[in-house]
Order: structure tokens, then C-alpha cells, then sequence
């Protein structure tokens, strides 16, 4: 968030500036740095998923699709729903497909919420949650996720819900912070959720980077199916995030209300990698368990190499990317810390306070990624030896 008006932007927006990532990605070209901010892979993602992508492009599947998904990605989904987390979704009138998971995140607030509604959102989140929620019209609620084991007052939780709530927003595997939520984490959100009548928006783009505990779908505690959208990313799955393939699974009456928005922001996207990632949701069980020892195996380098920096790292349960506490190394300001780094450094990361409303709650805090090759992270880890002087 940036205090300075700018000419022409609607109110909603004044005070969100541009992305801490486009900031620090460009101090990172700026100076030829190791890019540990930005969450995206430096790799290429399955050989058979492009093959499948360049065969639609030949074969002709150029042009729009159906405004909620080709059919056979929304049936891939639905398997994909079943087969891992037991969640039975019908393919037609329960799945639809967005330009990834950040739209399918603006449709579904902007298709339910009413202006002067309230959403509650736990902090630090996702950097387009609060400005989603801003566009759409409503008010966010804040419940803190507080080191180092990202744990939220369920007090503090309970005061959120308040005759004007809406929805709540779960992000679980959890940006920033490699939060997973428990069980009894969720059973409280539900039980809330059942009690005031509340929807839940739950996303999950990280469902298959879990390394510590077990990933568990809202929607699959009593009660909650009726009430839950919930959101993924083949991009994160499949590391062709530039393919921007996201989808939404939600009852009929809400997956309409949904599509009622969406048709008017993109309508429809990306027809043949919609063809090459239904290939992707059918994969067999060992690409997805290579996928999540690989991550396990470049967070655990990342991990050791911060650690003996001197950094105080606290050990992410899921997705890829990894919190430190600065203070050990003598520095109390993340931003100050990671705008640095670069020119003295050669690394980029990303300062966790941006994800706060509250600043002063992650100013200690610095997010690295691990999304990356093992000659980038250890050229990184190389690098930031420095900050040991």
C-alpha cells in the first residue's frame, strides 16, 4: 500500500501502487540479481502437457471456448476433485474455468458480495485479496496470523463475524508464510461459517506442496460443501503459470452466480492449454508425488543455506516459498532489508510486511522462493553468504 494519490484512480484503488513483486523483480533485473522474490519456476513444466498444448494449437483449438470451460478440463477437474480429495463435483453446472486463480478470485467476490458487505481476510495474505475485495465493493475484516508458527486468536476470529459478514477467505497451503491449516483450524472456520450463515472462499493453489501435515479441503467438513467455493491453479500444479488456468469448484446456484461475472471479465481463456491440462489433471500418482519430494528437496537447501546465513528461518509446512526473521542478522525493516539486498547483495526477495495491513506485524519478516533450479538457489545461497560479514 503507498500513501501518494494517484490522478484518475478510483478510490477503491487509491493506496495499493504497484505490486511489491513488480518492484523488486525490476530492482533484480536492475542489478543481475538471483530473483528469490517473485513465485514463479525457472523451469519448464511437463514435457507431455506442452506436447499436448502444441497439438491443440495444430489441431485447430484456437479460437473461444465455452465461457466456463472446455468439457473435457471441467471432467479432468472433477476427477482430479475425487480422486485426491473426495469431493464429488459435476463437471457441467460445479466447475468453472477463469485466466487463473487471481481472476477466479475477483469474479467470485465481485459476483457475491454486495457493496457495504464484509469479508474477513487473515493476515499477511495474498496481495490481490484486499484490492479484490476493495473492487468489489465490500470491506475486509482482518484476523492476524502471528510467528512463528502462523497461529490466529480464535477470539480474535469470532469478533470478525458480524452481521455485515459475507464471506471469509482461506488460503490454505498459505502465501506467505507455508502455513497449512489444521484440522481444528478449519473445524472452527466451518463451525463460524454454519453458525452466521458466511460463505467460504478457500484458495488452494498449493494443495499439492504440502510437506508437513495434510492438505484438507473446507468444503469436505459438515456443512460446507453448500457454502464453499473453492479455488486452484493448474499453473502452480503444473509450473506453466503463464498459462493462466484457474478454476473454481461450487455448487450450481452459486457456480451461476459466479459465471454471471466471469462472462463479463474474460469470458473464456486460453482454449488449447485448457486441452493440454486436462491431460495434466489425469497424470499419475507418481508425477504428483515427484512433484511434491522435488519442492521438498529445494525447500530443505533453501531452508540450510538461510539458516547458515544467520538468518532465523521458520520452516514453511507447504507451498514454495520460505519466511526468515531478520533481527538475528542486526535488521528490523524488511522493506529497508530487501531493497538492498540487490545492489549490495545480488538477491532479490520479497518484504512479508507488504502482505499486512498492519506493517508493523511482519516488518521483521523477508519471504524467499524456492521455486527454482538447484544451481539458482545455490547461487543465491552463495551470495547472501555476504550478509555473514
Amino acid at each position: 500500500m503507498t500513501s501518494a494519490r494517484l490522478p484518475w484512480l478510483t478510490s477503491r484503488l487509491q493506496g495499493f501502487g504497484t505490486t511489491i513483486f513488480a518492484e523488486m523483480t525490476q530492482l533484480a533485473m536492475q542489478h543481475g540479481a538471483v530473483n528469490l522474490g517473485q513465485g514463479f519456476p525457472d523451469f519448464e513444466g511437463p514435457e507431455f502437457i506442452k506436447r499436448a498444448a502444441i497439438e491443440a494449437i495444430e489441431s485447430g483449438h484456437n479460437q473461444y471456448c465455452r465461457t466456463h470451460g472446455l468439457p473435457v478440463l471441467n471432467a479432468a477437474i472433477a476427477e482430479h476433485q475425487r480422486r485426491f480429495w473426495g469431493l464429488d463435483y459435476d463437471p457441467d453446472s460445479e466447475i468453472t474455468v477463469y485466466a487463473g486463480a487471481t481472476e477466479a478470485i475477483y469474479a467470485t467476490l465481485a459476483a457475491l458480495c454486495e457493496v457495504g458487505d464484509e469479508v474477513i481476510l487473515f493476515e499477511p495474505y495474498y496481495d490481490s485479496y484486499r484490492a479484490s475485495v476493495a473492487m468489489a465493493g465490500a470491506h475486509e475484516r482482518l484476523v492476524t496470523l502471528r510467528g512463528p508458527d502462523f497461529s490466529f486468536d480464535p477470539e480474535q476470529l469470532r469478533a470478525a463475524f458480524t452481521p455485515k459478514t459475507r464471506a471469509i477467505l482461506v488460503n490454505t497451503p498459505h502465501n506467505p508464510t507455508g502455513k497449512v491449516y489444521s484440522r481444528a483450524e478449519l473445524e472452527l472456520i466451518a463451525q463460524l461459517c454454519v453458525e452466521h450463515d458466511v460463505l467460504a472462499i478457500t484458495d488452494e493453489v498449493y494443495e499439492h506442496l504440502v510437506f508437513d501435515g495434510e492438505h484438507l479441503c473446507l468444503a469436505s467438513l459438515p456443512g460446507m460443501r453448500e457454502r464453499t467455493v473453492v479455488i486452484s491453479s493448474a499453473g502452480k500444479t503444473f509450473s506453466f503459470t503463464g498459462w493462466k488456468i484457474g478454476h473454481t469448484c461450487a455448487p450450481a446456484d452459486i457456480s451461476r452466480a459466479l459465471r454471471s461475472a466471469h462472462q463479463f471479465i474474460t469470458f473464456c481463456n486460453g482454449t488449447p492449454f485448457q486441452v493440454a491440462m486436462a491431460q495434466g489433471y489425469r497424470a499419475p500418482d507418481e508425477y504428483f508425488d515427484t512433484f511434491r519430494s522435488e519442492y521438498r528437496a529445494r525447500r530443505d537447501k533453501l531452508c540450510a543455506g538461510l539458516a547458515e546465513v544467520g538468518l532465523e528461518v521458520l520452516t514453511p509446512a507447504g507451498t514454495y516459498f520460505v519466511q526468515t526473521d531478520i533481527r538475528p542478522l542486526g535488521f528490523d525493516d524488511d522493506f529497508e532489508f530487501c531493497r538492498m539486498l540487490p545492489a549490495k547483495v545480488g538477491v532479490a526477495a520479497i518484504p512479508t510486511s507488504a502482505f499486512y495491513a498492519n506493517r508493523e506485524a511482519g516488518k521483521h519478516l523477508v519471504r524467499w522462493a524456492f521455486c527454482k533450479t538447484d544451481p539458482v538457489l545455490e547461487e543465491g545461497i552463495r551470495r547472501l553468504q555476504q550478509l555473514k560479514a
